[in-house]
């Protein structure tokens, strides 16, 4: 269980966390079982595959990334108005392809995003 939660936020009075590179990541709001995240990624950026307990949810502002799932080998594209889903420990990764905004739900909440 989470040991806080934030209820409400504005996302300029919070600090964007970067990591990997070229991926800026502000946890919006939370509770133990959901999480909200805005993302910035950079154009060149990867994500490496991995997989996490909670199951995550994402819609694509602007931009275009490459997913990757799976071993890695299987890939979709999310443009502007992509929605996209993934399982819990669902391997996956991604590829920025050009600048892009990306708004995801995590549940259960993820601690280790909340950071910032």
């Amino acid at each position: 269980m989470a040991n806080s939660s934030r209820n409400r936020a504005q996302r300029d009075q919070l600090e964007a966390v970067e990591n990997p590179v070229g991926i800026l990541r502000t946890t919006m709001a939370y509770n133990d079982q959901s999480m909200l995240c805005h993302f910035r990624m950079k154009k060149g950026a990867e994500i490496p595959l991995h997989h996490h307990p909670a199951a995550q949810n994402g819609y694509v502002v602007s931009g275009k990334i490459e997913f990757k799932t799976g071993d890695g080998t299987e890939t979709f594209l999310a443009a502007a108005g992509s929605g996209y889903a993934f399982g819990p420990d669902e391997p996956h990764g991604a590829n920025v392809l050009e600048d892009a905004e990306v708004i995801e739900v995590f549940s259960p909440m993820r601690p280790e995003y909340a950071d910032n």
